[in-house]
């Protein structure tokens, strides 16, 4: 069982976050599960674990400095997939797909989505 119920992430721009997540998530084979209210989508395999949502508060949606949100990866091609279609839809890099020295099998990239939100998958398989 996770530890998680969900994660949320804020956006100033809802339909960038959305082609964005669009992609980079389809490629790991998650999908959008529907709206979150007027101002929100949310993803997940089967059901809502993901929420990118413009803030409650009304307030500017920022990013964490030091944060990292972590999507699992089914193998190495969904890592390099999702690091492709997240450049390809306004995400920058920040790791390319390669192997983690953290244990023998971490395989992994980093991007960061079109609000600065820093994202990796990460595949722990031999492929």
């Amino acid at each position: 069982m996770s530890i998680f119920t969900h994660v949320v992430l804020g956006t100033n721009d809802l339909d960038k976050a959305q082609g964005f997540y669009d992609a980079a998530l389809g490629a790991l084979g998650y999908s959008r599960q529907g709206a979150f209210g007027a101002n929100g989508m949310m993803y997940g395999a089967t059901g809502p674990e993901f929420i990118v949502t413009k803030p409650g508060n009304g307030a500017p949606a920022t990013h964490a400095n030091g944060g990292t949100l972590g999507f699992a990866a089914s193998d190495r091609a969904a890592v390099r997939a999702f690091h492709e279609a997240a450049l390809a839809n306004g995400g920058t890099d920040e790791g390319a797909p390669g192997p983690r020295a953290f244990t023998p099998t971490a395989y992994a990239a980093y991007v960061r989505d079109p609000d600065g939100n820093k994202l990796c998958a990460y595949s722990f398989t031999d492929e």
